[in-house]
């Protein structure tokens, strides 16, 4: 049995310079994957509360079931490279061949795998996934410089070319009007997208030099992100087209990578430019840094997130060969 570690880091500092109001604890557990070397990341729960993940180097998908420390792998074959992955309603796991120009669906019952082959020759790297309510899947191609959309009933894909060049679209999220939201992680823009008409609105960040890598939106419709370049997490409000923004506590060089919000609207950040890499919390109500969490296991990236509302937990995966959970608030 592979036993988690169970270890509870906060670390505390500056309180009043960072703007935290209140310092939480959030209980980190951690496993042990057992193929060495292979980037775990990218995990998410299924409808039996296994929690799938790639591994981006290893060439494989796999699930850990969290009660038993159990791990089962699929090997994907040569040159996958497997960057992300999301499990629908019935339990189908839909993963990005990123080096092999396809979205995959893996069946968990007998391992068989349907490829949903990219329609452009320039669309070789699908990158990460997100489901709309249709059960249609948007994403972006961060090299060929799309974004994307399969439907998932016909296998149908739709490519949309970004007008900014080399403007690497990278995370991606639905808002509450159905409509997708991606950083564009080689500029210093957002996109939105028209679910109907599939037109893309590109918005220019304040400062020329920020990087947008990861993006949430909260219920309220309103964007966050983080800015890789200058350690920055920034608030975009469509309505008015407004922007706000907060130095991290890491400050310049924090490296804001993956990102969630949880059932209250709390915005979770990881910061990669600190080893370990911390879990930062920001109350978007107050507008304060609530939580600084060490991951002590971590170390290069953690790179992406995903919250269990169900359960109120945080997955998230690490380089140095860790699946990992954070406790959010109190447990159902």
């Amino acid at each position: 049995m592979n036993r988690p570690k169970n270890i509870v880091i906060i670390f505390i500092f500056s309180l009043l310079a960072v703007g935290i109001a209140q310092a939480e604890v959030v209980p980190i557990t951690e496993w042990k994957v057992p193929w060495d070397n292979s980037r775990p990341r990218d995990p998410y729960v299924d409808p039996k509360g296994r929690v799938w993940f790639c591994g981006q180097k290893g060439g494989y998908i796999a699930y850990l079931e969290p009660t038993s420390g159990k791990f089962k792998k699929f090997d994907l074959g040569r040159g996958a490279g497997p960057h992300n992955l999301i499990v629908d309603a019935d339990g189908f796991v839909w993963f990005a061949g990123n080096r092999n120009a396809y979205i995959g669906k893996l069946d968990p019952d007998n391992g068989k795998i349907t490829k949903f082959e990219m329609p452009h020759k320039e669309a070789q790297d699908p990158h990460t996934l997100v489901f709309d309510r249709a059960g249609d899947i948007w994403f972006t191609v961060q090299s060929g410089n799309f974004i994307g959309k399969l439907l998932t009933q016909s296998g149908e894909v739709r490519l949309i070319k970004v007008p900014t060049q080399n403007s690497r679209p990278y995370g991606i999220w639905m808002d509450p009007h159905n409509r997708p939201w991606v950083a564009l992680f080689g500029s210093n823009k957002l996109v939105s997208v028209d679910p109907e008409t599939m037109k893309l609105k590109e918005y220019e960040l304040p400062r020329k030099d920020a990087l947008p890598r990861r993006l949430v939106v909260t219920s309220d419709g309103v964007v966050w992100y983080g800015d890789y370049a200058q350690g920055m997490l920034g608030r975009f409000d469509p309505k008015n087209e407004d922007f706000k923004e907060w130095p991290l506590p890491g400050g310049k060089d924090s490296g804001p990578y993956a990102m969630t919000v949880d059932h209250e609207d709390k915005v979770w950040v990881v910061e990669t430019g600190n080893m370990p890499n911390r879990l930062v919390g920001f109350n978007t109500s107050t507008k304060q840094f609530v939580n600084i969490t060490e991951i002590p296991e971590s170390g290069g990236s953690v790179r992406h997130m995903m919250f269990d509302a169900n359960e109120r937990i945080i997955w998230f995966g690490e380089d140095t060969n860790f699946i990992g959970r954070a406790l959010i608030g109190k447990q159902k």
